[in-house]
């Protein structure tokens, strides 16, 4: 059984900073990809930030510049450092996980959420 645990949202400022980290766990053949996903209140899920085992990254144009997404392979963890945070990030941020199978097949796994709450 694989999980997602998400840990180190909150509750900040406009302009100050939060860091959000992702661990998988369980049995687990190999990682394809993790991202981060947000969903604010009576809004779609989005996508807000991706990178693939290898590094390579894909970020939403309204955090570019803003946020970094990093992967630590070893421990299965993906981190998301949000500077310069604005009211309008404030949503629940879901992490994601592009998984492999020892018998290839790709399947995906979410997070429960944390909340990331950015005041004015």
């Amino acid at each position: 059984q694989v999980q997602l645990v998400e840990s180190g949202g909150g509750l900040v400022q406009a302009g100050g900073s939060l860091r959000l980290s992702c661990a998988a766990s369980g049995s687990i053949f190999g990682i394809n990809a993790m991202g981060w996903y947000r969903q604010a209140p009576g809004k779609q899920r989005e996508a807000v930030a991706s990178t693939t085992s290898g590094g390579r990254t894909n970020y939403a144009d309204s955090v570019k510049g803003r946020f970094t997404i990093s992967i630590d392979n070893g421990k299965k963890t993906v981190y998301l450092q949000m500077n310069s945070l604005k009211p309008e990030d404030t949503a629940v941020y879901y992490c994601n996980a592009d998984l492999r199978s020892k018998y290839s097949v790709n399947y995906s796994r979410w997070g429960q959420g944390t909340q990331v709450t950015v005041s004015s």
